[in-house]
């Protein structure tokens, strides 16, 4: 089976996604990275948390909105460099990026990136904001 609009295939609609990512649509940064891999073809099932719910059942709604959330297709729930690593996984073009993100020592240095990024993410949402407004 093949997508109408390009040559890769179509994953069957009962399969099951090869993760759940759970992310904060209320941010710009958010929703334009998420909808890259979807545009992408990505086998990934996508929640946005910003409503309040939605959050996976282990962590409160604020903290899924604090830090990126993949769940697993074992059930396991991952959070920042290595829940990225999960859905680069399971994006086509992205998959080699995955694997090797995933192993040490580069899913700790991922981690120390992701943790900066956190830090002055709260400014790049402003001015994404602002661009959009603007």
């Amino acid at each position: 089976m093949q997508n109408a609009d390009d040559s890769r295939p179509a994953r069957a609609a009962d399969a099951a996604p090869a993760c759940e990512v759970f992310f904060d649509g209320a941010c710009p940064l958010c929703r334009a990275e998420i909808g890259l891999y979807q545009r992408q073809g990505s086998d990934a099932r996508f929640t946005d948390v910003s409503t309040g719910a939605g959050a996976p059942d282990e962590i409160s709604p604020q903290a899924a909105l604090k830090r990126f959330h993949v769940r697993r297709a074992d059930g396991v729930l991952v959070s920042g460099a290595a829940a990225f690593a999960e859905l680069w996984k399971a994006t086509p073009g992205w998959r080699w990026l995955g694997h090797i993100a995933a192993r040490p020592p580069f899913v700790w240095i991922g981690e120390g990136l992701y943790r900066v990024f956190l830090v002055i993410r709260p400014a790049l949402q402003g001015l994404a904001r602002r661009r959009a407004n603007g």
